[in-house]
């Protein structure tokens, strides 16, 4: 039987199972050693899908993205035992990585430490490490930032173009653009093939003695732009 919570600001009932997890196909992962923090019990309040293991590197694990995070205090504390330096190496070993730093504090002399060392090590972390560095107000907004990092891995992933280009606007600027995609062929070839053929139709059925007339067209870019138009 399905346990009832009485909500005292409307006469609505509701049940647990009527929250839907927010993230129900990708799991946050959480370090064994952070089974006990408020962000954890954050993520469980929100219904979020989550698994504990013992992580060697990071404290919490999306995919292939590693989350190294840390409040201010503890930013401080291991910026002055050196261990810092060394974590930030180990979450490189992701493909993805970055870091929280959870209620950062700009009273940087209350820690008894000098405000540029702390500005000096985080323009080392963006600079010499290219780590990327999330600010987080407290433990309910780093977890609902974990959260929203597992639904973006749940979107469809969209095919990324093999050129990147700008937008192109006239049609010769089109024509140059598809011949460019050719090996070999770059805007100077380009262009000299549409000032002697006007359509790309007529360049595609172009024979091998016309090709020989155009500068800069050596027989073994001859070949395999014949190679792609027939095969």
């Amino acid at each position: 039987m399905k346990k009832q919570i009485e909500n005292i600001f409307t006469s609505t009932k509701t049940t647990f199972n009527s929250f839907k997890c927010p993230n129900p196909k990708i799991p946050i992962t959480v370090d064994t050693r952070e089974k006990q923090s408020l962000i954890s019990a954050n993520l469980i309040n929100q219904r979020a899908n989550i698994q504990y293991e013992k992580l060697d590197i990071g404290d919490y694990l999306i995919e292939d993205t590693i989350i190294e995070r840390k409040t201010f205090q503890d930013f401080i504390s291991s910026m002055t035992n050196k261990r810092l330096s060394e974590q930030l190496l180990n979450i490189k070993k992701y493909p993805k990585h970055f870091l929280i730093i959870e209620g950062f504090y700009y009273h940087y002399n209350e820690f008894n430490i000098h405000e540029n060392a702390v500005k000096g090590m985080l323009l080392s972390i963006a600079i010499d490490f290219k780590i990327p560095i999330i600010y987080t107000e407290n433990e309910e907004d780093t977890a609902n930032f974990l959260i929203l990092v597992a639904k973006r891995y749940e979107k469809p992933k969209t095919q990324n173009a093999i050129r990147p280009t700008k937008t192109l606007k006239t049609l010769e600027e089109q024509k140059q653009f598809i011949l460019e995609g050719f090996p070999g062929i770059g805007p100077t070839t380009a262009r000299q093939l549409l000032e002697k053929f006007s359509t790309l139709q007529q360049i595609f059925n172009i024979t091998e003695d016309e090709l020989n007339k155009i500068e800069k067209f050596d027989k073994n870019k001859i070949e395999k732009f014949l190679e792609l138009l027939n095969n």
